[in-house]
């Protein structure tokens, strides 16, 4: 485990970096939005890349940049209108992505500085990362307090928890932001890497990309349809410009310890499975990317990463057929995902 220096903010504040290491597998985090910067894993020859994309300094992270692997909060995805009602009150959040609320809202958790700790959990190094958000911020009820804690343990495995407490009943939907490109990041487009969801509905969205109402919908025999491998690229088109989409989790997965995804490269032979205590997932493929500067002069286009961000459903807020994302008061709320990376 190591700690450094990753620059100052414009207050003066510092912010560190974070490496944890365990056998052949190395995950690097930041303070400045809990943010995971990096993970290094070999490939089948032994060759040894990083596969999230990202900047290799702090100061593009202070910028307008796509969330690249950020803690979303307080609300991660959108909520119409940019306002809700709860016990009787409307709350209005700050709008933005054409009247919505987004990831958050101006700052979010992913552009607040967290207090970081290092620890070691059951012999694995961990990183405790610990956030205060005030009652009122972007425009949420509560005084929150926010845990991410991060674990490398053996064999590739990270885990991602979140936990927060309240003192107001209030929206909470947290989730990480990590793009993934399996071949190495700045390595090309994933259009040809496969996947697998065990995902049998997903939500349509209108043009603001807010759920329609009504039931999800069955995936079969569509685009969404991925519970048998096959390429990212295969059926995009059917899309528009790419999947940006929240598919429903088959209730097994959680219940039973299942993974929910497996992403898998062929050229390389990495493989990624996860899961999570979540309902949902946004399978998001950079479909906004665009000559991006990223790490050691690699460029981000189009389609350069994808993003299974795992969550609640977007504008649940609004929607009493959703599963409920309310955090209560006196009453932990805990959410884990877990990222199992192997070669296969």
């Amino acid at each position: 485990m190591e700690k450094r220096s990753f620059g100052l903010l414009s207050s003066g504040e510092a912010v560190s970096l974070y490496t944890l290491e365990s056998g052949d597998f190395k995950a690097t985090w930041t303070d400045y939005g809990a943010t995971w910067l990096g993970f290094t894993m070999p490939d089948k020859k032994g060759l040894s890349d990083d596969i999230l994309l990202g900047f290799s300094s702090l100061d593009p992270y202070l910028g307008p940049q796509p969330y690249f692997g950020s803690t979303i909060g307080r609300y991660a995805n959108r909520i119409a209108g940019a306002k809700f009602t709860l016990d009787g009150r409307e709350y209005r959040l700050f709008a933005q992505d054409g009247g919505q609320h987004l990831h958050g809202g101006r700052r979010g958790f992913g552009r607040r500085l967290w207090k970081g700790e290092m620890d070691r959990i059951k012999g694995s190094p961990a990183l405790r990362l610990e956030l205060e958000s005030p009652d009122g911020e972007e425009g949420f009820p509560g005084n929150l307090k926010v845990l991410c804690l991060v674990v490398l343990g053996p064999e590739g495995r990270l885990s991602l928890d979140y936990e927060a407490v309240t003192d107001r009943r209030t929206p909470l939907n947290l989730c990480n932001h990590a793009y993934f490109n399996l071949r190495g990041e700045g390595r090309g487009d994933v259009l040809d890497h496969r996947l697998e969801l065990r995902c049998s509905s997903y939500l349509p969205v209108d043009a603001r990309r807010i759920p329609l109402k009504g039931a999800p919908r069955p995936v079969e025999g569509g685009p969404f349809d991925f519970r048998v491998s096959k390429p990212l690229g295969r059926d995009m088109a059917a899309t528009g410009q790419g999947y940006d989409h929240c598919l429903v989790i088959d209730a097994d997965c959680a219940a039973e310890g299942k993974p929910f995804a497996h992403l898998r490269e062929p050229e390389t032979g990495r493989n990624l499975r996860m899961w999570t205590s979540m309902p949902g997932v946004q399978l998001y493929t950079g479909n906004k990317l665009a000559d991006i500067g990223g790490k050691n002069g690699s460029v981000y286009g189009p389609h350069g990463g994808l993003c299974l961000e795992t969550q609640y459903f977007p504008d649940s807020p609004n929607r009493e057929d959703y599963p409920s994302c309310v955090a209560e008061p006196g009453l932990p709320w805990r959410h884990r995902t877990e990222y199992w990376f192997s070669l296969e």
